[in-house]
């Protein structure tokens, strides 16, 4: 993979094809789908529009697909949309996404995408978010829990039998730490080092009203996923 554009602090290792922000495809293609379907099916209209941002390889997107959602998945990696089967696909960047007059009953930005270490990155992530949703419409956001940078390492066992571990959150500067995990199964193993900025709920809620959304209710009692409105 030599000549790959890879982004300055996220790196990945592992079989397989390594995106430019460190995510492994195969590994993508093997995680299990946790509670997000149910979190999402439960937050908005049956059958609605969706526009999932950062879809990778459809580990949520399937479930949608199959729950009756119309699904748009867009991602920067053409190895990931690769994998994405029932859904329209747009290779793109979030930030610099631009469907035209183009706008969806709901707009999703999950895997804690808001909390890129670039301020510039998620000030257009949001404004993607909020451009592209219809008026009446809702953005679904899932955000870090309390404790992701602390009271490491940890690690837990998936359902689908692998184990994940969070090694280590260092501090980078500016508020911003280089996350470092493992993905432990049977017959491979891979690692992913990322950065991520901490943002307080009073962060998050004002990063959102700049971007022209506002907070219309926390889904889940951890304050994980978020539904916000545009304003």
């Amino acid at each position: 993979m030599s000549g790959r554009l890879v982004r300055e602090g996220y790196s990945g290792t592992g079989p397989g094809a390594i995106t430019p922000d460190g995510c492994a495809v195969e590994l993508y293609r093997r995680l299990s789908v946790g509670d997000e379907p149910e979190v999402i099916t439960a937050a908005v209209p049956a059958g609605a529009r969706i526009l999932e941002l950062g879809c990778g390889a459809g580990r949520v997107t399937h479930p949608l697909i199959e729950r009756g959602f119309d699904v748009t998945a867009v991602d920067e990696s053409a190895q990931m949309l690769e994998h994405i089967r029932g859904a329209r696909t747009v290779q793109s960047p979030i930030e610099s996404l631009d469907l035209g007059d183009e706008t969806f009953d709901v707009v999703m930005l999950a895997s804690f995408l808001v909390h890129t270490s670039e301020h510039r990155v998620r000030d257009g992530m949001l404004r993607t978010c909020r451009n592209h949703v219809k008026d009446g419409g809702a953005v679904l956001i899932q955000r870090e829990g309390a404790d992701y940078h602390t009271n490491l390492p940890r690690e837990r066992v998936d359902p689908g039998g692998y184990t994940v571990r969070i090694v280590s959150a260092e501090p980078v500067g500016d508020g911003v730490d280089s996350v470092h995990a493992e993905y432990l199964f049977d017959d491979a193993r891979w690692t992913q080092t990322f950065l991520s900025r901490e943002l307080s709920k009073e962060k998050f809620e004002g990063y959102l009203e700049a971007a022209g959304l506002t907070v219309d209710r926390y889904l889940t009692d951890d304050g994980i996923w978020v539904r916000a409105l545009p304003k």
